[in-house]
């Protein structure tokens, strides 16, 4: 009787458990959601998308924006924020001044949650894996520092640092997207472990010779003549990912048939566009702004020859992975963060930090259209992973934390 009882009572149990299960909430906190467009937030989406796609539930936590994002699958709470003069459209959020995000957090029944930020978010993430005793994962995306040195005095900077390392250290776990980011976290002084969980690509990937045609076609789309060399850039506009050594690299390239694209927006639009005009190229660039529509956005990835990416700034950068999914190589700077992944000549190409360098290299594989098409296979069989791939990995990850995280 007692036996059969306790039966009952268990299976009872398990029941509710399993239940409570299903109704726990996988939170992502970011810095940055759309319609803040790059790296990182299409990381974020990408999380929410197959998250959400595996039947679990989640939530985004973010500064809040004017225009807000279509969220019908899962769950936006934005907090208080003011917009950052130097890094439009960004904006930076400000919790303590917004006693509804604090009571939210406390009301959703976390099963774990994932910060991809260490400043306003993740002191929300921080607080949230506090106050209901379920594990933080934190993921090193950028170079904080370099961020900060931007805008701000030298005293400052170390103090805020000296906040963001305190947050890696609070975290269960710390992931990076690829192996070389140790060297930047390790510079910054963090001592703990750390795991590659890489990132994927949300475009939908082809077989090369489907990538052949494509890239055919959207040449013919946006009007590149047979002869002609386009090279692209995808990202911020900023100085630091090496926006001006492209166009005075452009300068050097007169004698040949080039044509360069910029998408994205930041800070140094003016400037680009100051120096384009002062150097006589706008027959030759064009800055479209931000392409919201990925297929679009895939066309001119495919469309282009070269994607150049002069950056010591970026870690991991999910666009040179979109690029080689389009069958497009790379030239990135020797001994950057984000070249780790570069094999010279076999997947894309490494270049000195000056615009002779990069001028040098499209030149010769103007000259050179057999490597070119060597490279851009290598890149697109060497550097593409799918988002799917990558979040089944993501999600046997958070279980084993979650479960260790019980066993404490």
């Amino acid at each position: 009787m007692l036996k059969t009882l306790h039966l009952k009572i268990s299976a009872k149990s398990y029941r509710a458990s399993y239940m409570d299960e299903k109704e726990k909430v996988y939170g992502l906190f970011n810095d940055s959601f759309p319609p803040v467009l790059d790296g990182v937030t299409l990381t974020v989406e990408n999380y929410v998308r197959w998250l959400t796609s595996l039947g679990l539930k989640t939530c985004v936590v973010t500064p809040w924006n004017p225009v807000e994002p279509e969220h019908a699958d899962f769950d936006l709470y934005r907090y208080f924020s003011l917009s950052i003069a130097s890094r439009k459209p960004y904006r930076y959020g400000y919790p303590k001044l917004d006693p509804f995000i604090w009571r939210k957090l406390r009301s959703v029944p976390f099963a774990l949650v994932h910060s991809h930020c260490p400043f306003s978010s993740g002191r929300l993430a921080l607080y949230a894996a506090r106050k209901h005793d379920v594990p933080l994962v934190a993921t090193f995306h950028s170079k904080y520092r370099t961020d900060l040195e931007h805008s701000l005095p030298t005293w400052m900077v170390k103090k805020i640092m000296g906040r963001v390392m305190d947050f890696f250290n609070a975290a269960d776990e710390v992931w990076i997207p690829q192996a070389r980011v140790e060297d930047t976290v390790r510079e910054y002084g963090y001592k703990g472990r750390l795991t590659v969980v890489e990132n994927g690509i949300d475009l939908e990937m082809d077989t090369f010779d489907d990538i052949l045609r494509i890239k055919m076609l959207s040449r013919e789309k946006f009007g590149i003549k047979s002869d002609e060399m386009s090279l692209l850039f995808v990202g911020q506009h900023i100085r630091e990912k090496g926006v001006l050594t492209i166009i005075r690299a452009m300068d050097l390239l007169r004698d040949i048939p080039v044509r360069m694209t910029f998408i994205g927006i930041g800070y140094a639009v003016e400037e680009m566009n100051s120096l384009i005009r002062q150097l006589g190229l706008s027959d030759r660039i064009k800055l479209l702004g931000i392409v919201h529509d990925r297929d679009v956005l895939k066309e001119h990835y495919a469309a282009a020859d070269l994607f150049l990416f002069p950056s010591f700034y970026d870690n991991a950068p999910l666009v040179v992975r979109e690029a080689a999914m389009m069958g497009t190589p790379s030239v990135l700077l020797k001994g950057a963060t984000a070249s780790e992944v570069i094999v010279d000549g076999e997947n894309g190409f490494l270049a000195d930090n000056t615009p002779a360098s990069y001028a040098q290299m499209v030149r010769k594989l103007y000259a050179d259209k057999d490597s070119l098409l060597h490279a851009a296979r290598g890149a697109s069989s060497t550097l593409t992973r799918s988002w799917k791939d990558v979040m089944d990995e993501v999600y046997e990850r958070y279980k084993i934390i979650i479960e260790r995280h019980g066993r404490k």
